[in-house]
């Protein structure tokens, strides 16, 4: 595959994989296993196309599960010293980041 293609292919699968997050967010209240279904297909897309997600739809997502983690359903947020926990209420795990 030449350069312009592979550029062209890794543009148009972060493109898919955004708009399956915005499904996934909007879907949620009605079908939260639908969510769960988007955020499955756009790991498949990054995974396939060797792109990363974003890190701003990456804490959207339980590294374990890989539910999706919607505040106050399926995630539970607390501030712990120098670090943000997230805690997904489906599998339990939880994970940390810095502020």
């Amino acid at each position: 595959m030449r350069k312009k293609q592979k550029d062209w292919a890794k543009d148009m699968a972060y493109q898919r994989i955004t708009r399956l997050f915005e499904l996934a967010e909007h879907e949620f209240s009605s079908h939260p296993e639908r969510s769960n279904r988007y955020v499955q297909l756009a790991r498949r897309i990054g995974m396939r196309y060797r792109i990363r997600i974003p890190a701003e739809l990456k804490h959207k997502v339980c590294k374990r599960c890989h539910a999706y983690l919607m505040q106050g359903v399926t995630a539970r947020t607390r501030l712990e010293g120098d670090h943000i926990t997230t805690t997904c209420l489906v599998c339990g795990e939880q994970m940390r980041r810095r502020y």
